[in-house]
């Protein structure tokens, strides 16, 4: 039976509880996992602790109902997230709280404290693990921990899986294409005849962009994840610093610049590429022209994709939602039964 903790209860905490209560029996009976989810934490929502175990379902209708957490029946409440992941006595810390590029905090922080404190470490949080990911992963791997983070490239798309565990056999040579799913649809809206700023607009009244786009527009996030692929699959030791690695987002595309593109068979795409020149692992990210005939140009919408190419099998294109709240739930799931099985697998050796 394991003990969960839970810091960050906005949309990817709630979806991933909702997967807890909804797949729990599924869960046993299909891969023996038990679980309670011992406290939850947000600096919004509130918090509380209970040794017993918190009634997913009863805690995301308070929330949903607009009540804080702070009020929920428990054994204590109040709690911030470095003294829940103190005194919670959890066996696993999910860390789902918002990302800050430049410096990782506060999920940096979160993780730290958690391996300090002998816990396993699930997180779809970029900053901490595009800034010190190998660190932390180093730190967790002395302590006999295990650090996962699906989450954070191309969210529920199982892409770090994929190279992880099925590619274990290739020689990973470039990775290359679409991981914000933000700047897809813009791009997806202006091939179908939009202005830049229509589109935008248009992202920002569906939840797709923020009121202040930067992150997405100008590359930094796309930025974020080829820097954990350059520094996970290439054990580069890359930061994500725009100002210093060749970062050019779609805030200059133009629609004649895609009708341009369109007139010459090609699509217009905002392209995350990791790859190998003189030796050294490199990153860019920038609108690129890609012909119609590459798996890429047919990515519409809010959808991520990325190609892998292989010394072994030659490219494998992998495609899915990057975003939102059940696919990045579906992440930390993945990750909790990843750890499952390997601490069964160290349990019967």
């Amino acid at each position: 039976m394991y003990k969960l903790a839970l810091v960050g209860f906005g949309v990817v905490g709630q979806g991933f509880c909702e997967l807890l209560s909804s797949k729990k029996n599924f869960l046993k009976k299909n891969f023996n996992l038990d679980y309670r989810v011992v406290a939850i934490s947000d600096s919004q929502k509130g918090s509380v602790f209970s040794r017993e175990g918190i009634d997913l379902s009863k805690a995301l209708e308070w929330v949903k109902g607009g009540r804080s957490l702070d009020e929920f029946p428990g054994d204590e409440n109040g709690w911030d997230a470095l003294t829940t992941i103190e005194r919670s006595g959890a066996d696993i810390l999910f860390e789902a709280t918002w990302t800050d590029i430049r410096t990782g905090e506060p999920g940096l922080s979160h993780i730290r404290k958690a391996l300090e404190k002998g816990m396993h470490v699930v997180t779809t949080n970029k900053g901490p693990i595009a800034l010190f990911g190998n660190q932390l992963q180093r730190d967790a791997e002395e302590k006999g921990l295990f650090l996962r983070f699906e989450g954070t490239v191309m969210s529920g798309t199982p892409l770090l899986n994929l190279i992880r565990e099925c590619l274990a056999g290739c020689q990973i040579q470039e990775i290359r294409g679409i991981v914000n799913g933000t700047t897809n649809f813009i791009l997806t809206q202006m091939f179908e005849g939009k202005s830049y700023a229509e589109a935008l607009k248009t992202a920002q009244e569906l939840g797709y962009a923020e009121a202040v786009p930067d992150a997405d527009v100008l590359g930094w996030d796309a930025l974020a994840k080829a820097c954990i692929l350059a520094n996970t699959v290439f054990g580069a030791q890359i930061k994500p610093d725009p100002d210093k690695l060749p970062c050019q987002g779609i805030d200059k595309v133009s629609l004649k610049d895609i009708e341009q593109a369109k007139s010459e068979g090609m699509v217009i795409k905002l392209i995350a590429r990791v790859f190998i020149e003189n030796g050294e692992v490199r990153v860019k990210v920038s609108p690129e022209r890609i012909p119609l005939s590459d798996p890429l140009s047919g990515i519409k919408g809010a959808k991520n994709a990325l190609t892998i190419k292989t010394d072994a099998l030659d490219e494998i294109t992998i495609t899915g939602y990057g975003a939102g709240k059940t696919p990045t739930g579906f992440a930390m799931l993945v990750d909790f039964l990843d750890i499952h099985k390997k601490l069964s697998r160290r349990g019967n050796e």
